[in-house]
């Protein structure tokens, strides 16, 4: 599985202008932190009110899928949002933009001595080694880990103990398989986007260091910048995922990014080695040619260069830290899409031109019209009418499904117009998820069409839901965890003593339409 670059993706967030801050309509404003970056109009830092505009307008029409989004500029956030149910304070799960921080983790025990770059991998696990390693395996070392250079011509298979996780893969050390996968290539040769290479380099770190990544990086990065409750899942032996599932909040992203353009350097304190900053940011391997993909710019140590003189850490489905060293810019958006380069084009549309090297005059009138779209910006509920001509009938039917392979065995919707509800029988029990018509409401522990088996998805997750009936017999339901780059849209069709589900999910690394389900009342 290619994790961040396999799909396109977009992301963007409900904006808030800097001064005041504006939330979007249902997310809180963001709590002000001691270590909160400061916030500025954006005509003082050098871009309009009216470009960042252009920017949500376009973003909020082309796709329904922006989460966050924030723009720091000069140190200085000049314009956030959030589009409900998205919000500053909940964490947003990351895909491999986790890997820039696993990068880090390497480049601060490279800094304290415990390794180097030309450390050959065997040499840390000589337990899981296979018993003749190829040549190729023997020459291995870190510094092809960082690249995506390890000589792999496809990335072993990790991650199936997510989908079977009472399967025996997750006996065998996930380190051990990574080094029985066949190295045709000489490494430093090939470029391969390489999710297990980047986990191997979290097992590094917790076999020189004695401690996981996350509790590596605790002091050293995330508590200086401010990063409150980081969580990040482990694989069955207890070692930091590395490639992915770090969950953090938007800020956070921005306060690593800026720390990043700023070399380092954190409240006068060198947080990470210059010289690794620079290092893990030049393109180390080349990775294609075509100068309009911010996939072709070459690859550093776990980050991406782009056009523009740029470089970025970016995840699945569309996690961004855009850093722009030659405007002193850091871009950050979430998102939950399919089409990433789409949302990178917008940046260099909407955004880059507009930046400045001067102050601008400012602009009351266009900061009016800015905050006024952040305060309206939302995910898109699910359309349609509050009620249908079945809403009675069909109120707290229960249906039955003996067939489903997704362990669903009953459903009912409950139409009270004062709490209306989605509710689910499985093996595990009964769930009932609030539903809101016409706008989100928001629950823990609910239904999530089979949303929480997708990868590093967290447990019991955060659920928003809509409904709306979109024909006298079809009630739509829009579920929307809220965590993660996901969403699912189920459509209850009424016909009879018979009820179909269809199910769909915006983004999946599988299919993301689902097989038909066909239930009975009883």
């Amino acid at each position: 599985m290619r994790l961040g670059t396999s799909v396109s993706r977009i992301v963007f967030p409900v904006l808030i202008l800097a001064v005041p801050p504006v939330a979007s309509q249902g997310a809180p404003a963001p709590i002000q932190r001691a270590h909160a970056l400061p916030r500025s109009t954006p005509e003082r830092q050098g871009i309009s009110s009216a470009a960042i505009l252009a920017f949500v307008e376009q973003a909020d029409s082309e796709t329904d899928a922006m989460h966050s989004f924030m723009l720091v500029r000069h140190g200085h956030v000049v314009a956030e949002g959030w589009w409900s149910p998205y919000d500053a304070e909940t964490p947003h799960m990351l895909y491999s933009l986790s890997k820039s921080f696993t990068a880090t983790a390497v480049g601060l025990a490279i800094g304290d001595g415990k390794l180097s770059l030309d450390d050959l991998v065997l040499k840390f696990f000589p337990e899981d080694a296979p018993a003749e390693p190829s040549a190729n395996l023997r020459a291995m070392r870190v510094r092809d880990l960082l690249r995506m250079n390890t000589g792999h011509q496809t990335e072993a298979d990790l991650w199936t103990w997510w989908d079977h996780p009472a399967s025996a893969a997750q006996d065998e050390p996930w380190t051990k398989t990574f080094l029985a996968h066949p190295v045709p290539f000489k490494p430093g040769t090939h470029f391969l986007y390489n999710s297990p290479g980047t986990y191997m380099l979290s097992a590094i770190v917790q076999k020189v260091t004695g401690t996981t990544v996350l509790e590596y990086l605790r002091p050293r990065l995330f508590e200086p910048l401010g990063i409150e409750h980081p969580n990040w899942w482990t694989s069955p032996q207890g070692i930091t995922a590395g490639a992915v599932g770090l969950l953090i909040r938007t800020e956070d992203i921005a306060r690593f990014g800026q720390l990043y353009l700023q070399r380092g350097v954190w409240n006068g304190r060198q947080l990470i080695p210059a010289a690794w900053v620079a290092a893990a940011t030049a393109a180390q391997t080349s990775n294609g040619s075509s100068p309009e993909s911010d996939w072709d710019q070459g690859y550093g140590y776990q980050f991406w260069r782009s056009r523009h003189n740029s470089y970025r850490g970016d995840g699945a489905f569309g996690q961004y830290c855009l850093v722009l060293p030659e405007v002193d810019a850091v871009v950050v958006i979430t998102s939950g899409v399919r089409d990433m380069q789409a949302v990178m084009n917008l940046v260099w549309e909407k955004l880059l031109p507009a930046m400045r090297a001067h102050a601008l005059p400012e602009d009351a009138a266009a900061r009016r019209r800015l905050a006024a779209k952040l305060a309206g910006l939302t995910l898109r509920p699910a359309p349609g009418k509050p009620t249908g001509a079945l809403a009675t009938s069909t109120s707290g039917r229960w249906f039955e499904f003996p067939d489903s392979n997704r362990a669903i065995r009953a459903v009912a919707l409950d139409f009270d117009p004062q709490s209306p509800a989605l509710l689910v029988r499985t093996a595990d029990g009964e769930t009932r998820t609030p539903i809101g018509i016409g706008s989100w409401v928001k629950s823990r522990g609910g239904f999530t069409a089979g949303l929480d088996r997708l990868l590093s998805v967290p447990a019991h997750p955060l659920i928003a839901a809509s409904g709306a009936w979109t024909a006298d017999d079809v009630f739509s339901v829009k579920l929307v965890l809220y965590e993660t780059p996901y969403y699912a849209r189920l459509t209850f069709r009424f016909d009879g003593d018979r009820l179909l589900l269809d199910t769909e999910y915006n983004v999946s690394f599988g299919p993301t339409a689902q097989p038909q389900l066909i239930g009975h009342s009883r």
